[in-house]
């Protein structure tokens, strides 16, 4: 029976209880194939059951659509859940396109006011910056986004693909409870510099994409298994050559698999929970058959040398994504 418990993240005043395992909800509206709103709905009530109250979205996530969805889902169950999400990623309501990136605090103000509204919330556990403004300095984002503490309309402050300098100067303005970056067991970027100074911060960290964007689930050999409007057609890491090296870790993840009479969804979610009680993943799906095996990696427990193994393996070859512009580096 699957269990799922809870852990900190952040520390002192900015600590946040949320579940071991979050769910992020962006495919549920866009960018991973047909999208079912009923299905959906069905896999965060769900989640709920099965103890997996941390919901991950964005307002960038359909665009808009997302916080919808996510806020008609847990109208009626809002006590029960930790709601994350994101301003930033500016989109246009048009024709869905990316308008660039905004950190100026008139934008915060003003999409924390349209996500609350969205979603039906008078307050929101966790909000992100999504993607670092080059053009406003830090110290006037996480400003504003402290004012919207202060006004009671969120609760705590997360960072998403922030880098190591940006964090610090963050975390001097206001706590800082979460940083959201990608993470798993073919990416390993974060390991050098994010997560030692997270935790000399007391800043949680939540990993996304742990699954390798569901690479690492082996159900992915070729571009052919993927919809024609999957924005994974277009990942460097699944083109080509890259496409051949990185078969090579999804091989070790289904060996391992075999022997634990496990899923390969589980024994990678397994890895990035043993990375500590302050990393908490957020593999997203659309469907609750997905959603329970990947909650069930909660019980299976891998040894040193399996760990070992997999850390062996080694980074996946080819870029994150097509364009690295918008990283903060």
């Amino acid at each position: 029976m699957t269990s799922i418990t809870t852990t900190t993240l952040g520390s002192g005043p900015a600590a946040l209880e949320v579940s071991r395992l979050g769910l992020g909800c962006m495919g549920m509206s866009e960018f991973y194939g047909a999208t079912d709103d009923a299905e959906s709905i069905a896999t965060i009530h769900r989640a709920l059951e099965l103890g997996v109250t941390f919901l991950d979205t964005a307002d960038m996530y359909g665009p808009f659509k997302n916080e919808e969805l996510v806020g008609r889902a847990i109208a009626d169950r809002r006590d029960g859940v930790v709601l994350a999400t994101k301003f930033g990623n500016v989109r246009d309501p048009e024709n869905a396109g990316f308008r660039g990136i905004d950190g100026s605090p008139e934008y915060v103000r003003s999409a924390c006011d349209a996500s609350l509204k969205r979603l039906g919330l008078d307050h929101i556990d966790l909000y992100y910056q999504h993607r670092v403004d080059q053009t406003v300095p830090i110290e006037e984002t996480v400003g504003a986004m402290a004012e919207l503490v202060q006004a009671g309309k969120v609760r705590h402050l997360g960072l998403s693909e922030a880098a190591p300098d940006t964090i610090r100067r963050a975390h001097a303005v206001h706590p800082i409870s979460a940083l959201q970056t990608e993470y798993s067991i073919w990416e390993r970027g974060p390991e050098a510099e994010i997560l030692p100074l997270l935790r000399e911060l007391g800043i949680g960290f939540v990993p996304y994409s742990p699954l390798g964007r569901g690479f690492l689930t082996g159900t992915i050999r070729t571009l052919d298994d993927l919809a024609e409007d999957d924005f994974r057609r277009f990942q460097p890491r699944l083109q080509g050559e890259h496409l051949e090296q990185n078969i090579a870790i999804v091989e070790i993840v289904d060996r391992l698999a075999a022997e634990h009479d496990a899923t390969a969804a589980q024994i990678a979610l397994a890895w990035v929970l043993a990375q500590g009680d302050d990393v908490v993943p957020i593999p997203g799906t659309k469907r609750r058959t997905y959603l329970e095996d990947n909650a069930a990696s909660v019980d299976v427990t891998l040894s040193p040398d399996d760990l070992r193994l997999l850390d062996d393996a080694g980074a996946a070859a080819g870029d994150r994504y097509p364009d690295m512009s918008t990283i903060d580096r």
